[in-house]
């Protein structure tokens, strides 16, 4: 179905980090910037619906979707 109302907002996704877990981790730094414009919206409403409408583990349709992407 197409969202012709306009409905649905875009997704616009950015990463939100606190300083203090970068500090942490600084390995999220690299990690986050391999992903940037790898998500289409339409490959975020996929994984969303994969969890919240499946019901399938979070980590299993990330380790999915980092491998189908070359992400390891």
């Amino acid at each position: 179905l197409k969202d012709d109302k306009h409905y649905f907002p875009p997704y616009e996704t950015v990463p939100i980090v606190r300083q203090e877990i970068l500090k942490k981790y600084p390995e999220l730094r690299t990690a986050i910037a391999q992903l940037a414009g790898k998500i289409s919206a339409d490959e975020m409403r996929q994984l969303n619906y994969l969890v919240e409408g499946e019901l399938r583990d979070v980590k299993d349709v990330v380790q999915e979707f980092r491998k189908s992407k070359g992400l390891g």
